[in-house]
C-alpha cells in the first residue's frame, strides 16, 4: 500500500498517515513532524522542513511534491510515475488485489445471525447475517485464517416456550403461521404433551427447513460450523466451567440461586448462572454458563487467536457478564473477544413503516423481504449503514432500476466497463502507453484504485463494514467521470499509423479494466453479483 510505503519512510518518527479530504492538500498527510517537535523539544516548521528534505533526497520518484502546511503537517502529493507503476499492480494481481498481511494468518471466527430456532429469520437477522458474512470476507481478505459460526441455542427456557407454543397451552407465547403449521405438523408425529420434547422437535424442524434454507439459498451465506447449544450441555462443559468458578472462589449461594461474583471482574452487577427453580436444573440455567463453555471452546480448544461476535440490539446488557467470564476463566479479554452490536431496522414501503407481515401477522420474515427485493439490493442497502446506527430499509429504492438506486448504479458502471471491454479488438492491454496516462481524471481514477488495500486493512481493524458500498460508489464516479473526461478508444482508422494513439487507447483500456478488477474485487466483498450485462 502506499500508505503503508509513506508510514515506512517515516519510520519511527511517524505518527500515522491519512488520506486527505481535499485534493489541494495533496493525496495524504502526517502529523509526524508535530511528534516528533513534541518529543525532541524542537520547533515543528524546522522538523518538518527537515523531514521533507530528507524524504524528497531518499525517495525521489514516490511524490510530485511535498508541502508544509499549518503548524508543521506534512502534505504529500503522489507522482504519476507511481500511479502508473500501481495501475501495473492492479493488472498483475487482478481478483487478489486489495489483499494485505494485516492479519498475519491468524485465526479468526466471526459469529453471526445465531438466531434463536424458535421461528423464521426476521428482518433484523438478516442486517447482522449481512454484516458478519461481509466481515468475514474483508477478515479473509486481510489476511486472517476465516472461518463463519453459528451457535444454536436449542436448548433451555426459549425451546420450552416454543412447545408450549406448539401445543397451545395457557403458557404459549410465540405466535405465527409458522406455529399453526408445526401444530398440525406435530399432531401426527408423536403423542407426547411434554412442551420441553415438543420444544425441542419444533427447533430442530425450525432450523432444517425454516432458518438454515434461508441462509444457504436465500442469503448465500455458507457457514463453516453449527454448532449447539444442547450439544455442549451435552457434554458436561458447563459444569466445568462452574467448577473452575468454584476453584477462583466467584460463586456463591442466595435466596436459593447461584450467582456469579462477575462484579469483581468488571460487570455491574452479580449474575445468576442457576435461578431457584430446584426441580429442573437444566432449565434453571441461565444462559451465561453454555457460553462461557462455548467461548472457552472458541480460545482454548479450537485456538482462534480473536473471535468476533455479531449480536443484536437487545443483547448489550449481555456483553460485560461474558467478558467477565472471559477474565474468571483467563480465557479471553476485550482485545481477543470483539462483540458488534446491530442496531434495529425499520422497514419502510411507501413511505410508512411496515409493522405487520400479510403471512405471519406479527414480524416480516426474511424469506418475505428477499421474496420483494433483490438480494444484491437487500446486502447493499444492510451494509451501508454502520452497525450502532439505527437504519429504514427503505424497500421502494431498493426495487428501483434507475441510478437513484446505489446498487443498481454501482453494478450498471461494472457492466458498461464490460462493455467497453467486449467491443474492442485490442484484446492484449498493452501498458507502453502508461506515461500518457497524466489527465486528471486519469490519475483521479487510479487514486480511487488503489485505496481497495487501504479500505480492506481499516475495515479489518474497526469493523467498519459500511466503507464498502461508500467506496464503490466513489470508485463508480471517478470512473464516470473519467468515461466522460477522457475518449477511452476512437475509430480505428483515426488511429492507423499513429502509434502513439495506439498505445494511450491501449493504457486506456487497461484502465478501463484495472477498474472492472476492483469494483469487481469491492463486490465480491460485499457478496454482490457483478453482472456484465444490465
Amino acid at each position: 500500500m502506499i500508505r503503508e510505503q509513506i508510514n515506512q519512510i517515516l519510520g519511527s518518527e511517524g505518527a500515522g498517515v491519512a488520506r486527505t479530504e481535499n485534493e489541494k492538500f495533496g493525496d495524504y498527510f502526517s502529523s509526524a513532524a508535530l511528534k516528533s517537535a513534541k518529543a525532541s523539544g524542537k520547533n515543528p516548521l524546522e522538523e518538518a522542513q527537515r523531514m521533507k528534505a530528507e524524504i524528497e533526497t531518499k525517495n525521489p520518484s514516490l511524490f510530485s511534491k511535498i508541502e508544509i502546511a499549518g503548524a508543521g503537517f506534512l502534505n504529500f502529493f503522489l507522482s504519476e510515475d507511481i500511479l502508473q507503476k500501481e495501475l501495473k499492480n492492479i493488472l498483475e494481481q487482478g481478483e487478489k488485489y486489495g489483499e494485505t498481511d494485516f492479519g498475519k494468518g491468524k485465526k479468526v471466527q466471526v459469529e453471526f445471525i445465531s438466531a434463536n430456532p424458535t421461528g423464521p429469520l426476521t428482518l433484523g437477522n438478516g442486517r447482522g447475517g449481512f454484516f458478519g458474512d461481509a466481515l468475514a470476507n474483508i477478515l479473509k481478505k486481510a489476511g486472517y485464517e476465516t472461518q463463519k459460526g453459528y451457535f444454536v441455542n436449542d436448548a433451555g427456557y426459549q425451546v420450552e416456550v416454543l412447545g408450549h407454543s406448539v401445543l397451545g397451552d395457557s403458557q404459549a407465547q410465540y405466535k405465527g403461521d409458522y406455529i399453526k403449521i408445526l401444530r398440525r405438523k406435530f399432531t401426527g408425529w408423536f403423542s407426547s404433551k411434554d412442551p420441553k420434547i415438543v420444544g425441542q422437535k419444533s427447533a430442530e424442524y425450525i432450523l432444517e427447513k425454516l432458518i438454515k434454507p434461508t441462509i444457504e439459498k436465500k442469503m448465500k451465506i455458507k457457514f463453516d460450523s453449527f454448532v449447539s447449544e444442547k450439544e455442549i450441555k451435552a457434554s458436561g462443559a458447563p459444569e466445568k466451567i462452574l467448577e473452575m468458578f468454584k476453584e477462583k472462589e466467584l460463586i456463591y449461594e442466595q435466596d436459593g440461586a447461584t450467582w456469579f461474583k462477575s462484579t469483581q471482574l468488571g460487570d455491574d452487577k452479580d449474575r445468576v448462572l442457576i435461578t431457584s427453580k430446584k426441580e429442573d436444573r437444566e432449565s434453571a440455567a441461565t444462559y451465561l454458563l453454555p457460553d462461557a463453555a462455548y467461548h472457552y471452546k472458541k480460545f482454548k480448544e479450537d485456538k482462534f487467536d480473536l473471535v468476533v461476535d455479531v449480536w443484536g440490539a437487545d443483547h448489550h446488557g449481555y456483553i460485560s457478564r461474558l467478558q467477565a467470564a472471559g477474565k474468571a476463566l483467563d480465557a479471553w479479554d476485550e482485545s481477543k473477544l470483539k462483540i458488534v452490536i446491530m442496531q434495529m431496522v425499520r422497514l419502510i414501503k411507501n413511505g410508512q413503516e411496515v409493522k405487520m407481515s400479510k403471512r405471519s401477522g406479527n414480524f416480516v420474515t426474511l424469506d418475505e423481504l428477499l421474496e420483494e427485493i433483490p438480494l444484491d439490493a437487500a446486502r447493499w442497502f444492510f451494509l451501508a449503514r454502520s452497525p450502532e446506527t439505527h437504519m429504514d430499509f427503505d424497500m421502494d429504492l431498493a426495487r428501483e432500476q434507475s441510478p437513484k438506486n446505489p446498487v443498481y448504479y454501482a453494478q450498471y458502471a461494472y457492466a458498461r466497463l464490460s462493455s467497453i471491454l467486449r467491443k474492442t479488438n485490442i484484446k492484449n492491454y498493452s501498458l507502453s502507453g502508461v506515461e500518457g496516462l497524466n489527465h486528471p481524471s486519469e490519475l483521479s481514477l487510479i487514486k480511487q484504485l488503489i485505496r481497495l488495500p487501504e479500505i480492506v486493512e481499516d475495515t479489518a481493524r474497526d469493523f467498519g463494514v459500511q466503507r464498502l458500498p461508500q467506496y464503490a460508489l466513489d470508485l463508480v464516479r471517478s470512473f464516470h467521470k473519467f468515461y466522460e473526461d477522457c475518449r477511452v478508444f476512437p475509430i480505428l482508422s483515426e488511429v492507423e499509423g499513429d502509434e502513439n494513439n495506439k498505445d494511450l487507447t491501449s493504457a486506456r483500456l487497461a484502465l478501463c479494466e484495472a477498474t472492472r478488477v476492483v469494483l469487481k474485487n469491492t463486490f465480491d466483498l460485499m457478496g454482490i453479483s457483478a453482472p456484465e450485462k444490465m
